[in-house]
């Protein structure tokens, strides 16, 4: 059962964008990835209260990805990919990226915080983020 509203257009832009943010982590790095991904679409706080679909989420500006402006976001979906978004879109939720809004690849270590938000984990290259749930309680709401 899809924990956001999509369409096809919508799961092949997430994969997309999932494996141009996040393929040099391999499956399991775009799967956390697209748990942000998912995150912003179905919360209504902090700088994704106005985010509601795929659609807004991928082109969000400011704050949106930096993905986006690299040619190889533009290329195809993948079956591979379509897969990996179409189980974030159904409610898969991975560590430690189930509760974040944010991620990033540091050059090193992970800042504690990062947009005064907590470090939740990190997952080989990237560090992720999470609000407090006093914050945004829909993030750790469960489906």
């Amino acid at each position: 059962m899809a924990v956001i509203k999509t369409n096809s257009n919508d799961i092949d832009t997430l994969a997309r964008l999932m494996r141009a943010e996040a393929e040099g982590d391999g499956e399991m790095g775009m799967l956390t990835a697209g748990n942000v991904m998912v995150n912003r679409v179905r919360t209504r706080c902090l700088d994704f209260g106005d985010i509601n679909s795929v659609q807004a989420m991928t082109f969000q500006s400011p704050g949106g990805f930096e993905a986006v402006q690299k040619s190889y976001f533009y290329q195809s979906a993948r079956e591979r990919d379509r897969r990996l978004a179409q189980r974030v879109v159904n409610g898969e939720r991975f560590r430690p990226a189930e509760n974040s809004l944010w991620f990033f690849r540091p050059d090193g270590a992970c800042p504690e915080q990062w947009w005064g938000q907590w470090n939740s984990g990190r997952y080989k290259a990237h560090c992720f983020y999470s609000p407090l749930a006093s914050e945004c309680p829909d993030v750790y709401r469960t489906y």
